[in-house]
Order: structure tokens, then sequence, then C-alpha cells
């Protein structure tokens, strides 16, 4: 149903950081690279990190009109809880960390993260997890 998502950043090399690492993890691989972007895919989905010379501001506000965040299939209530462990060290910052991993509620287990440019992503836990297929976009 998605095709791709497109994330205009402000500072390419930090965006390719911590989000080529988040990526990976769930499972994508690198897809496309040029001079001001890179993007990973995961089956027909992909998502494009860009710093776009047509940018009309330099920083990403979530809390206004627009993208909140992105929440991602990411495997076992253990594969979150690793993954919000290895976060800190790839640029990403725990939210709601004084209600983790029940931030969304008590029947729903996730890790929420935010980058060092204030995008948002939520690691969403299945009942079961399936190690074979780790993440997809969602």
């Amino acid at each position: 149903m998605l095709h791709h998502i497109e994330l205009w950043v402000p500072d390419l090399p930090r965006a390719v950081r911590a989000w080529g690492w988040l990526l990976g993890r769930l499972g994508c691989r690198p897809y496309q690279e040029w001079e001001h972007g890179r993007s990973w895919r995961l089956g027909p989905t992909y998502l494009v990190v860009e710093q776009s010379p047509a940018m009309s501001a330099a920083a990403h506000d979530r809390m206004r009109p627009g993208l909140n965040h992105l929440a991602f299939h990411a495997g076992s209530p253990a594969r979150v809880d690793a993954l919000a462990a290895e976060a800190p060290a790839h640029g990403w910052r725990p939210l709601f960390a004084d209600r983790y991993p029940h931030a969304g509620g008590a029947e729903h287990y996730a890790a929420y993260l935010s980058d060092s440019d204030g995008f948002e992503v939520e690691l969403v836990a299945t009942e079961t997890g399936d190690p074979a297929n780790p993440g997809q976009l969602r």
C-alpha cells in the first residue's frame, strides 16, 4: 500500500547515522544514494532521508501540522527492548521513558524514540515477534 516516505532532514550525515542504523536493524537494506540523500528498502516500500536544497526551514517540528511520527513493526517485546537499549548510541533518545514500554497504553508494548532532529519513531512489538521478518514499514 505505501510506496515510500521521504523525510527532509537538516543534516544528511547525522540522519544517515541514525536512520541507517535503525532501518538496518529493522531489516531494511540500503537502496539508493545520491549527493543529497539516501534510502533504505524493505520489500516494495522504502524510506528516504534527503537534505534538499529546496527546504524552506532548517528544523523539523513534529508538534506542528504534518508528520508527527512513524511507527514500525519491531518484532518481539525482547527485540523492542534491545533496540531501545541500543538506540542512544546511534543518535536516538527515548521519549516517555517513565512510561516505557506502555506509553501507548497497557496493551501496547512499544519504544518511542526521537533523533537529534526531532523526528519520532515508535517501535511496536508484535505479540509473538517473528525473527524471520524483524520489521517492516508501517
